[in-house]
């Protein structure tokens, strides 16, 4: 998948969009929550014979001071959703893990403070992996 990071500039009518570097690459759009789906359309505007449509956009507004913090708000986003992946990878290996060495699945939500059920959950899904 590729990527491409647009410059968000606000005007009376919306906000003008600048592929970064690229200061002749640009369109408008009213309000940034649209802003991914016309980037999608003018890059397949400018280059037809490639599928935007997975490409990664990234929206950043020109006042760098703000682009620093939405930057950090979003690296802190992923950081969290990452550490999120791996708890929840370490917790279904511990109740594998307690499970092959027979404590019971009681034992094993008490232990977590999970409940029985996602204990039996957390078993099945490790059992077909």
């Amino acid at each position: 998948m590729s990527a491409v990071t647009v410059v968000a500039t606000r005007w009376t009518q919306g906000w003008e969009l600048t592929l970064e570097g690229e200061e002749d690459a640009a369109t408008q759009v009213r309000t940034l929550d649209k802003a991914r789906q016309q980037i999608v359309d003018y890059l397949d505007t400018v280059v037809p014979e490639v599928d935007h449509a997975d490409w990664a956009v990234t929206v950043i507004p020109a006042d760098e001071a703000d682009a620093q913090k939405v930057r950090a708000v979003r690296e802190g986003t992923a950081a969290a959703a990452s550490a999120q992946e791996e708890a929840a990878r370490s917790t279904r290996n511990l109740v594998a893990a307690l499970d092959k060495k027979q404590y019971k699945s009681a034992d094993i939500a008490g232990l977590l403070g999970i409940s029985r059920g996602r204990v039996s959950q957390l078993l099945s899904e490790s059992r077909t992996a």
